[in-house]
């Protein structure tokens, strides 16, 4: 239920974002999911990977600055409320979403979740009855 997230940090100049997607590119790792945010300075890539011990080893081999965090990743429909119905259990159970981020796909939507404590948001989640992704499913995306 834990899923590994790399958190890419990036000067802002052109080609850096390039260069890493070449990288995992070239190591046959896939981006399944990513966000993007930016300040004056940097950007900050957060992403879920195919083979994310091995991302992060080539990635600081090429002088990223990098580093890999747990998130949770669960499913909810795809319609009006759905994202509000897993939020309404997290707020009612005092599970603080630090970030999260999301992509949706037919009658589903995919979200990232990144909280306080990911056990927690397991647990709590996994109470309520709500679809929790593997590893293994959000990988393969």
């Amino acid at each position: 239920m834990i899923i590994k997230q790399l958190s890419v940090f990036l000067e802002n100049k052109t080609g850096r974002l390039t260069e890493m997607t070449k990288i995992l590119s070239e190591q046959n790792i896939n981006i399944s999911a990513f966000s993007m945010a930016e300040t004056a300075d940097y950007g900050i890539i957060r992403c879920i990977v195919t083979k994310p011990e091995e991302a992060i080893k080539v990635l600081k081999e090429s002088r990223f600055s990098v580093n890999m965090t747990d998130v949770v990743c669960l499913t909810v429909p795809h319609e009006p409320g759905g994202l509000y119905k897993a939020l309404k259990i997290l707020s009612e159970n005092n599970v603080a979403v630090e970030y999260m981020y999301a992509f949706a796909f037919n009658n589903a939507a995919t979200v990232v979740i990144r909280s306080e404590s990911n056990e927690q948001t397991v647990k709590v989640l996994r109470a309520n009855k709500m679809k929790l992704l593997n590893a293994s499913d959000i990988y393969q995306i």
